[in-house]
């Protein structure tokens, strides 16, 4: 089995909350992405988005991504963007096995129309602007999510199968 289990899919599509139950079964530690960057860099990232531009995030990104290459026995969930730059599909593939959690534009939206925590990419967006916000970046971004080993449905993870899933791979 892998040392690094990595979960990708847009942001609302529950890597963290799959992510924590996965490595739960498998005894494996847990890692988001997102609290690594705000950690390492002194910074909540809606603030940093405010403050800087999403190139610099992304590249920034990029680099915890590279540190969590020597890591062991870790589920590691990632930004949603993370695959789709600088080639952050391919080096996962290379270091571990990849997850994308799939789900449709519409759960999405519902998912973060009623989300606690504000993400910075649609904190100013209507209803009607989210879901057609959604609906292009995903567009965008599924040729790079498809690239994942394992595809599962994200409204309807079964942890047991999934873990059963990984174990064969």
């Amino acid at each position: 089995m892998t040392d690094r289990i990595y979960i990708v899919g847009f942001m609302g599509a529950g890597k963290t909350t799959i992510g924590k139950k996965l490595a739960r079964a498998l005894g494996y530690r847990f890692l988001d992405m997102d609290d690594l960057f705000e950690m390492r860099y002194k910074i909540e990232i809606h603030t940093f988005f405010d403050k800087y531009d999403e190139s610099l995030f992304r590249k920034l990104e990029q680099e915890n991504l590279k540190r969590t290459f020597r890591m062991k026995n870790v589920v590691i969930a990632t930004g949603g963007g993370t695959p789709c730059h600088y080639n952050g599909m391919e080096k996962m593939n290379q270091n571990g096995l990849t997850l994308f959690l799939n789900m449709s534009p519409a759960a999405i939206a519902n998912r973060l129309m009623s989300a606690k925590n504000i993400r910075p990419l649609i904190k100013d967006k209507t209803g009607e602007e989210l879901k057609a916000y959604i609906e292009e970046k995903l567009n965008e971004r599924l040729e790079h999510y498809k690239k994942a080993r394992l595809t599962v449905d994200g409204l309807s993870v079964d942890i047991s199968k999934l873990v059963e899933q990984i174990k064969a791979k």
